[in-house]
């Protein structure tokens, strides 16, 4: 670690906050457009408009029946998904520091998830808008004009029964806009991102995989936040509110983003020697010193590894 941090973290909190801010703005600026983005495309109406059947004569009607789902709310909100998503890892990083005592570790760990998040977020958003879908519950929602007395619009395609949004009578514009807006799915892309890297954080921390046969909690241990994930994902398709196709193109958005985050804040994702260092942003990391220790800064003393140095540290 660098003279500077150990001088300032501890003695001089004020002179710390001031070198981080100086460190840290243009990553907080970054991260601060990244959810203004996706706020604004979330709120953008898809430029494309995608057709589904309906066909009806007066012996018959045939629609879409992988879109007829009855409507219904996420049976986790997003409002839940992000708490997941943010504050359970934030937990984890942070009771860590009861035995990590390293500030620089605890905002590598942070900076790095809420990049993933945020990158994650608006990866799935944008393509939300120029590519979408149709949700399976499109047809409850949209409300298509069905009246054999009358004539209903004139549509396209095969026989003319192909049709976009100007056949449906539903009035608000907002739920047919989220109607619309199915791939990819965002809580799975929120989820993985978080849980993917949690679970290389307690890997690198609890050194799993790594030079020694780890012990069956410490694998269980790093599965629970993919456990978790999964099951976010898994519900996604229970209440109907995404294809299995949306879940798992959000999935690989969140996995993609994890793993890129991860290796932006630490020294490596899978080579157990360093995966576990952060890097703090001014010095490049010298992979080549064997003289280096390298042994501190974990959450276990197996295998020759030892918790963080305290007295350096603070």
């Amino acid at each position: 670690m660098p003279a500077d941090l150990l001088v300032s973290v501890r003695p001089r909190p004020l002179a710390a906050l001031i070198l981080w801010w100086r460190r840290r703005w243009p990553d907080l600026l970054v991260l601060v457009a990244l959810g203004a983005i996706s706020l604004f495309m979330d709120s953008v109406s898809p430029p494309f408009e995608r057709r589904f059947v309906v066909y009806q004569d007066t012996q018959r009607t045939v629609v879409n029946t992988d879109l007829a789902y009855p409507a219904r709310d996420w049976i986790l909100s997003s409002a839940v998904v992000a708490c997941l998503a943010l504050f359970l890892p934030l937990g984890v990083f942070t009771t860590a520091q009861w035995w990590l005592r390293s500030f620089w570790d605890w905002d590598a760990a942070v900076m790095g998830l809420l990049h993933a998040v945020l990158l994650a977020t608006l990866f799935q958003v944008v393509l939300k808008v120029l590519i979408g879908g149709l949700r399976p519950n499109f047809l409850d929602v949209c409300q298509p004009y069905f009246n054999a007395s009358i004539t209903p619009p004139q549509g396209n395609g095969f026989q003319n029964i192909m049709y976009t949004t100007s056949i449906c009578t539903q009035t608000d514009k907002n739920l047919l806009r989220i109607a619309m807006t199915s791939f990819p799915s965002g809580h799975s892309a929120a989820g993985l991102a978080a849980s993917v890297y949690l679970s290389l954080w307690l890997n690198a921390k609890l050194k799993v995989w790594a030079n020694r046969r780890p012990e069956i909690w410490r694998v269980t241990v790093t599965a629970v936040p993919i456990f978790l994930a999964s099951i976010n994902c898994g519900l996604l398709n229970v209440d109907r509110m995404h294809h299995w196709y949306d879940i798992v193109g959000g999935a690989l958005i969140g996995v993609a983003t994890a793993f890129a985050s991860y290796r932006a804040v630490y020294a490596a994702v899978w080579d157990w020697r360093y995966n576990h260092v952060y890097l703090d942003g001014t010095d490049s990391f010298d992979y080549d010193n064997r003289d280096a220790d390298y042994a501190h800064g974990t959450l276990t003393e197996k295998g020759g590894w030892t918790r963080a140095k305290r007295r350096e540290d603070s």
